[in-house]
C-alpha cells in the first residue's frame, strides 16, 4: 500500500478509537558495500530496510507504534499498541504533533550520478585501490580495499496537514594498509566520502594510507610530561563527537552535562567556532526538516567561544521556554524522540597544518586516539587515552611515538586553543574539525 493511502486509512481509524493528533515517520534506505582481499571480493553486502512508526495523542498521552508492513493488519495493530502505550504511560511530559514550519530550505544531499553508477564500476574502483597501495612500497604486506554506500528515504506525514519527504545518498572508498619492516607492523587508513564515482582519486587515498603506515616505522615512546600538542583534524573532530552530547539540551536538563546555566558564557577559547549546519550538500547529517517535522536551520553553537544555544526538540525547548532549533531526532523508524547534531563541526581558522608543524619548538602531533567509549567521560569531560603520533622539534616532525595516553579535560583543553587550523575534515560522519594546536596536555610514556 503507499503511504499516503496507508496513513490516511490510519488516520480515520484512529480517530475512531479515540486519537486526536496523530502522525506517521517513515524511513527506508538501501546500503551496498564491497570489499577485496588479494584481488578477490572477501565481502558483499546489498541490503534494503524500511518501516514505519506511529505516534498518536490518547486521553491527553502520546502514544507510540511501528511496524514493517503497510498493509491493513498493520492499521489496526498499530492503533492497539500505540493506545495500550498511551494508557501506561506515566509521563508528564506534555507532547505534541507538530503542524509545520512555515517554510523549509532546499537541500541538496541527493546525487543522481551515485544513485546511477553500477555494482562493476564500484568493485573496479576497489581493485584499482588495491592495486595503486601494492604498488607504492615493498613493504605493503597486506592491503583491504572497500566501498561502502548507501540511500536513505524519510517522510513524515501527520493528521494536521504536514507532508514532508527528503532522500540523500553518499559513498566512501577506502583502504587499510598493514606494512611490515622487520619485526615492525604498522597500519593506517586512507578514505574519501564523494557524491559521483568519478569524484574519488584512487591514487591519492593509496598514498595518504601507505605514507602514514611506513612512516610510523620506528616508533618509540617519550618521556611523561606536558607538551604542545597538535590534534590532526580527524583526532579534533573525533573528540567533538565524544563530547557532543554536552550541548543536547535533554542532557542539561537531566544533569548530564556541565553547560548547565552557561548561555551566554565563555566556554571556550575566543577563536573557537561551533557550528550545526543541517544544510551542507551531500553530508549526511543534511535535512530541511527534523524527526518532529520543524524546519532545520544553521547556527553558531558556540560563536567566539560563548555558549549561544543549546541542540533542541519540541519537548525540550517547551520545558526551557524557547523555540526548538530542529535537532529532534530518530535513529531509526523503531527509536523514541531524541536529540542530535546535523552537521556539527568547529569552524576552520587560517592556518596551514604545515605552518603549525613549523612554529613549535617541540610537541607532539596526534594521529590516532584509542578507547574514547571507556577513557573519555562526556558529562564531566575528562580523557585519560592510548595514542600515537609524531614528535616535533624546532618546527620539524623527528620521528614516530607510541606507546603514549594523553589526558587532559576537554573543556579546559578548548579553552587552551592556539592555533586553528584550515584543514576541515568531515570523514564519513556528521562530526567535523580542522587541526587544532593546544597549549598543552600531559602526556605519560617512559
Amino acid at each position: 500500500m503507499k503511504l499516503e493511502l496507508f496513513a490516511e486509512k490510519l488516520f480515520a481509524a484512529g480517530k475512531e478509537r479515540g486519537f486526536t493528533d496523530m502522525e506517521v515517520f517513515f524511513s527506508g534506505g538501501s546500503s551496498f558495500r564491497a570489499g577485496v582481499f588479494k584481488g578477490e571480493i572477501d565481502n558483499y553486502t546489498l541490503a534494503e530496510s524500511s518501516g514505519l512508526s506511529f505516534r498518536g495523542i490518547y486521553n491527553g498521552k502520546m502514544g507510540y507504534a511501528f511496524t514493517e508492513k503497510l498493509d491493513e493488519e498493520s492499521i489496526d495493530m498499530l492503533i492497539n499498541d500505540a493506545q495500550q502505550n498511551a494508557i501506561i504511560n506515566d509521563s508528564e511530559d506534555v507532547e505534541e504533533i507538530f503542524a509545520g514550519s512555515a517554510e523549509y530550505a532546499e537541500v541538496d544531499a541527493y546525487s543522481q550520478e551515485l544513485a546511477n553508477a553500477t555494482t562493476e564500476q564500484k568493485l573496479a574502483l576497489v581493485h584499482a585501490i588495491e592495486k595503486a597501495a601494492y604498488a607504492l612500497d615493498d613493504r605493503i604486506a597486506t592491503v583491504q580495499a572497500f566501498f561502502g554506500g548507501g540511500a536513505s528515504e524519510r517522510r513524515i506525514i501527520n493528521n494536521k496537514g504536514l507532508n514532508l519527504a527528503f532522500q540523500g545518498n553518499t559513498a566512501m572508498l577506502g583502504v587499510s594498509v598493514i606494512a611490515r619492516q622487520g619485526q615492525e607492523t604498522k597500519t593506517a587508513y586512507g578514505r574519501e566520502v564523494a557524491r559521483d564515482l568519478a569524484e574519488f582519486d584512487v591514487d591519492k587515498i593509496a598514498k595518504e594510507a601507505v605514507d602514514e603506515a611506513v612512516s610510523l616505522f620506528g616508533a618509540d615512546t617519550i618521556v611523561s610530561k606536558d607538551y604542545p600538542i597538535i590534534l590532526r583534524n580527524d583526532v579534533a573532530a573525533q573528540l567533538l563527537a565524544v563530547f557532543a552530547p554536552a550541548f543536547s539540551a535533554e542532557n542539561v536538563q537531566k544533569g548530564l552535562s556541565l553547560l548547565r546555566g552557561k548561555i551566554g558564557e565563555q566556554i571556550y577559547d575566543a577563536k573557537i567556532t561551533i557550528v550545526d549546519d543541517p544544510h551542507m550538500p551531500g553530508k549526511p547529517g543534511s535535512c530541511p526538516f527534523d524527526a518532529e517535522g520543524v524546519a532545520t536551520y544553521k547556527k553558531n553553537v558556540v560563536e567566539n567561544g560563548v555558549l549561544k544555544t543549546y541542540l533542541h526538540n519540541l519537548k525540550t525547548a517547551r520545558q526551557d521556554g524557547v523555540e526548538s532549533t530542529g535537532n529532534a531526532s530518530k535513529r531509526s523508524y523503531k527509536s523514541s524522540i531524541g536529540i542530535s547534531p546535523s552537521n556539527f563541526y568547529i569552524q576552520p581558522g587560517e592556518v596551514n597544518y604545515d605552518e603549525m608543524i613549523k612554529g613549535t619548538k617541540e610537541g607532539l602531533i596526534i594521529i590516532s586516539l584509542q578507547g574514547t567509549h571507556s577513557g573519555a567521560n562526556p558529562v564531566s569531560g575528562d580523557f585519560s587515552l592510548a595514542a600515537y603520533g609524531y614528535l616535533v622539534q624546532d618546527g620539524a616532525i623527528v620521528g614516530p611515538v607510541h606507546q603514549i595516553t594523553v589526558a587532559g579535560n576537554y573543556y579546559q583543553m578548548m579553552r587552551e586553543v592556539l592555533q586553528i587550523g584550515n584543514d576541515l575534515y568531515f570523514g564519513g560522519g556528521s562530526y567535523g574539525a580542522p587541526s587544532l594546536k593546544i597549549a598543552r596536555l600531559a602526556v605519560a610514556g617512559k
